[in-house]
């Protein structure tokens, strides 16, 4: 009832909320290189006809929820999650009458791979460098005309076989460029492909991208030069279809060695997937919510989707490999009360002591995995996603205690 309460106090806004997403992320990514992950995932609440809940429709139109638009931010050489950077979260109040190509960019949902952008240039000032990454959808012309500068870069799967400046198409163009080099890779399975070898050409070389007819193109600029890398699969087995990644650049690419990194950097984005899984079906759960408005769901998604991120983190860093402090996933007020938690719940025997550094995030890892009811043996199953729910629940629960502690009851 308490939590209920929270949710429909009126100075509990999704904006206040989403804001807090970057609280540590903004430290944590100061002189590195970036890679800043940004994807869309749907969360289908169970509705009926007499109970919509206030949400509007989601996919093809078949299910009812709330949509959540998200950024990660990794480390581009650990690939280590540094914490969420920003995006949004709404449900759609019904079909809109007015035709796409008649909308401004500011009406149209695509309209969120610009904004994030925008908001990562301040989230992630400090940072070395950043790379923006997202899928086919990210592949929005906006983006590209707007949001590269020096040190601040995109990587997006085509989407569009887009018109080029010289009037020729984006995926006729690859075929004038060399094979630079050819890579044999081992494909996992995966539902609906067994696992298999593939042998893999690369190419690449800059096209001019022109830009879209219509009147909410027009204050952009007229063309954009980027970087096209095409990895294909020439030779496939019988009966299956070829793989192809055609990805789409600001950064300079001289040889073999900067597409490949390219490509190792997109192949990066699969991360941002295991966050939707552990804010669904994998940890929280938040599709059996049963609040009952629109507005209580979509503030209790911002708040989990924080929840999920760092339950990612505290995933990574669980084989004590991670180099990370736990200041990127918790304030230093509550990795005091961890280093409380931490005395209380070790154990007499080695076996039984947290092995890692103190204050790192392995270690906070090691702390919260202990509380979820994991027991803390190296030769045991390592926790998983719902054993860090868990554990973060019970923390919760700690850090009131821990703020009440000197309070004198008459």
């Amino acid at each position: 009832m308490r939590f209920g309460r929270y949710l429909a106090n009126d100075k509990v806004t999704i904006e206040r909320l989403i804001e807090g997403w970057s609280e540590q992320t903004a430290l944590a990514a100061a002189d590195r290189h970036v890679l800043a992950i940004q994807d869309t995932s749907e969360i289908n609440f169970a509705t009926t006809a007499a109970r919509r809940r206030g949400l509007g429709e989601i996919g093809k139109g078949v299910g009812r929820g709330v949509l959540v638009h998200g950024m990660l931010a990794l480390d581009a050489d650990s690939g280590s999650c540094l914490g969420l950077v920003g995006g949004r979260v709404w449900t759609r109040k019904g079909r809109i009458i007015v035709p796409h190509d008649k909308r401004s960019l500011e009406d149209r949902e695509s309209e969120r791979w610009v904004s994030t952008g925008v908001e990562a240039k301040n989230v992630l000032a400090k940072a070395a460098m950043v790379t923006i990454i997202g899928d086919r959808e990210s592949d929005f012309y906006a983006a590209w005309a707007t949001l590269p500068g020096s040190s601040f870069h995109l990587i997006s799967r085509a989407m569009h076989d887009r018109c080029l400046a010289d009037g020729s198409k984006l995926f006729a163009a690859s075929e004038d460029f060399k094979i630079v080099e050819t890579r044999t890779i081992e494909l996992r399975a995966r539902a609906g492909r067994p696992a298999r070898s593939a042998t893999l050409n690369l190419r690449f070389g800059q096209v001019t991208l022109r830009r879209p007819d219509g009147a909410a193109h027009r204050h952009l600029p007229a063309a954009v030069t980027v970087t096209l890398v095409e990895l294909f699969e020439p030779y496939p087995p019988n009966g299956v279809e070829p793989l192809r990644w055609r990805l789409l650049t600001t950064h300079d690419i001289p040889d073999a060695t900067a597409a490949w990194r390219i490509v190792h950097w997109y192949k990066q984005r699969w991360i941002i997937e295991q966050l939707w899984r552990l804010l669904k079906l994998q940890g929280l759960r938040l599709e059996d919510s049963q609040l009952a408005t629109a507005e209580g769901l979509i503030k209790l998604t911002a708040i989990a989707t924080k929840a999920a991120a760092i339950t990612l983190q505290l995933q990574q860093a669980r084989d004590g490999k991670s180099d990370e402090h736990a200041s990127i996933a918790f304030p230093a007020q509550e990795i005091a009360v961890l280093e409380a938690t931490n005395v209380r719940i070790e154990g007499k025997t080695a076996l039984q002591k947290n092995p890692h550094l103190k204050h790192g995030l392995a270690w906070a890892s090691w702390i919260i995995a202990r509380l979820g009811g994991w027991d803390g043996y190296p030769s045991s199953r390592p926790p998983g996603p719902i054993t860090y729910r868990h554990g973060l629940e019970q923390f919760r629960i700690i850090l009131i205690g821990w703020a009440i502690r000197d309070v004198c009851m008459p």
